[in-house]
């Protein structure tokens, strides 16, 4: 048993390796992460400074030659600074645990550790599983314009607040069966609204997306307005088959791409509302950000950070337990929180 204990003092598993080795083999996340909508923004401190500044177009008189012109006045800006908030999940892995573990095959003792670890690190219930789930919760919330602490749902922060921003109103959507009205008006109007909004952060590639509820998702495609969109393509079928409609999946319509969005499988801890969609622009440079803070070690003090940490811990007195402990410290910002949209099913 000594053997084995004594593996977790190799290089392999010191919190320099074990964190680089999480560089290196990044976990793929899905659904808003997918997206790479945040600007990743490393930071050399544990808070955020956030400039704004205001400036807008202005018409410029005609005035007699050799006369003066009119003054350029220059922006005021303000500084804002915000705390980043920490992650911490861990897991220990007891001396009893390894008690059984033999060599067999061409495994090595060592081998048959190292696979324990990776699987309690990164498997699919890993540490590093459920930072990117928290990851995801904190996504969502800032396409809405907040930080939400995950324990129990409340505000951290609210962008709109936070940057003087009222927030619009939600837009209704009349999608009940058989009602003939037309979703383009409304449609356009959103996209204009936020293309505004957002003034030079708004670029020709810029796309709307709206993540939609389970009912409204359903009501909408099967909405006359958007049925009507595909019934002349030459691949129809194939589109209403596979695509449209389909649970979990997307499509555009009215210049905007309409995704069902998939949450926790709880169907609650990480959800939109059943009858809510939420707009927020993607490809629009600057507009979101994921600040990430250095670790608390020495080995990462005043470094740009990164993703995430792994700080590993030997029981060096009594040498029953090996642990691995997580960090992230991840603040997902809106700079511009006036181009977030919300929308209801219902007239």
């Amino acid at each position: 048993m000594s053997d084995i204990l004594n593996i977790f003092q190799q290089d392999a598993f010191s919190a320099v390796a074990l964190t680089d080795a999480v560089q290196r083999n990044p976990y793929q996340p899905t659904g808003l992460g997918e997206l790479n909508i945040f600007d990743p923004n490393p930071i050399r401190t544990s808070a955020l400074a956030v400039e704004e500044r205001t400036g807008q177009l202005t018409l410029i008189p005609f005035s007699e030659r050799g006369a003066e012109g009119t003054q350029r006045q220059t922006e005021k800006r303000k500084m804002r600074y915000f705390d980043v908030p920490r992650l911490m999940h861990d897991d220990t892995l007891y001396a009893s645990e390894l008690q059984n573990i033999r060599e067999f095959g061409q495994d090595t003792v060592l081998m048959q550790v190292e696979a324990e670890v990776a699987r309690r690190l990164s498997g699919p219930t890993g540490l590093l599983s459920s930072v990117e789930y928290t990851k995801e919760y904190l996504r969502l919330a800032a396409v809405q314009g907040m930080v939400l602490d995950p324990k129990d749902g409340s505000v951290l922060y609210n962008w709109f607040d936070e940057f003087g921003i009222p927030q619009a109103n939600e837009v209704a959507f009349n999608l009940a069966a058989g009602t003939p009205n037309s979703l383009r008006p409304i449609c356009n109007s959103i996209t204009r609204s936020m293309a505004r909004a957002a003034k030079g952060a708004f670029t020709s590639t810029t796309r709307v997306f709206a993540l939609c509820g389970d009912s409204f998702y359903d009501l909408l495609t099967n909405h006359p307005d958007a049925i009507r969109t595909f019934v002349n393509w030459s691949d129809a079928v194939s589109l209403r088959d596979n695509s449209q409609g389909a649970a979990f999946d997307a499509f555009d319509f009215a210049g905007i791409t309409w995704v069902n969005y998939r949450g926790s499988d709880d169907n609650s801890t990480i959800k939109i509302a059943d009858d809510k969609v939420k707009f927020f622009p993607v490809g629009a440079p600057g507009i979101f950000r994921e600040a990430n803070a250095p670790g608390e070690t020495v080995d990462w003090v005043n470094t740009p950070g990164k993703p995430v940490y792994v700080l590993p811990i030997f029981d060096t007195q009594r040498r029953m337990w090996w642990k691995m402990e997580a960090y992230a410290y991840p603040l997902f910002i809106c700079t511009r929180p006036e181009v977030l949209l919300s929308g209801k099913a219902g007239g």
